[in-house]
């Protein structure tokens, strides 16, 4: 399937979810993380849930990286620049709603893409290669390109792989992780 068919498909999928099943499913996608090797790092940057597109909570995310002591990141959209600007999470920043009702920082710390070590990177869809379907405004694609290449790189996702995504661009950077309810895969 295109990028454009499988952005359709899945944001149905998302929307026939409950709230409590959306709840459940990313307490066991937080659990299926513990299982990966990435917990010696100390910069991961995490996005905000919109809960109106019904994405994965990462509240249980931020609850294992505060309890693990990592410095979290989280950004801010410039839909002037279609860039990310990261800052460091601190007890004393600021969190609002943007009018796409993405979560964000007001301000804060700033955090280098060069300093993450890992980054949480939310989707639609995923194929087995590791390939990712976003919104298709190329945020994270231009992001991770920031970042250095040894960043890992792990989608969340409610929902299995698809056998191939067929229009990939050759600026697209594929996951290294895809983590779902049921398994993580690895690519």
């Amino acid at each position: 399937m295109t990028k454009a068919e499988l952005r359709i498909a899945y944001r149905l999928k998302r929307k026939k979810l409950s709230p409590s099943k959306v709840d459940d499913y990313s307490l066991q996608i937080a659990n299926q993380l513990l299982n990966l090797d990435i917990w010696s790092h100390s910069f991961y940057h995490v996005f905000l849930s919109i809960v109106e597109q019904e994405e994965v909570n990462t509240d249980y995310i931020l609850n294992i990286l505060s309890g693990k002591d990592k410095n979290i990141v989280i950004s801010k959209s410039d839909f002037k620049t279609g860039l990310l600007q990261n800052f460091l999470l601190t007890d004393n920043t600021v969190i609002k709603k943007n009018k796409y009702n993405i979560p964000e920082p007001v301000d804060g710390i700033p955090i280098a893409a060069e300093s993450i070590e890992v980054v949480f990177v939310p989707l639609l869809a995923f194929d087995n290669k590791g390939n990712r379907v976003g919104y298709g405004k190329g945020f994270y694609d231009r992001f991770l390109s920031d970042c250095k290449p040894e960043t890992i790189k792990i989608g969340l996702s409610f929902f299995e792989a698809e056998p191939l995504i067929s229009d990939i661009y050759e600026k697209d950077i594929p996951l290294d992780y895809c983590v779902t309810p049921m398994k993580a895969y690895t690519f």
